[in-house]
């Protein structure tokens, strides 16, 4: 996350009003989901684990999704074959 350049309050903002875009329920230890927020007119991509028995989320990994790997949508992954 910070390698990216990319700060607490923006990862924070992308799990408070982010919108879930791919969702993995039986990942373990805990669930997992793939989150797309907009913070400052920009896409940002937070990967988290939710622990809802202690009420924790862990953050995996933040990125800028790019339009080589995604639809400018930035929510559907583009096919290999393209």
């Amino acid at each position: 996350m910070m390698e990216r350049n990319i700060s607490r309050d923006t990862v924070r903002e992308v799990l408070l009003s982010g919108e879930i875009i791919e969702d993995y329920p039986d990942d373990k230890p805990y669930p997992t989901a793939l989150l797309l927020g907009m913070v400052k007119g920009e896409p940002f991509h937070v990967v988290a684990a939710f622990d809802s028995e202690n009420t924790r989320c862990f953050v995996i990994t933040a990125y800028k999704p790019d339009l080589e790997h995604f639809e400018p949508d930035y929510k559907t992954r583009r096919s290999l074959d393209s």
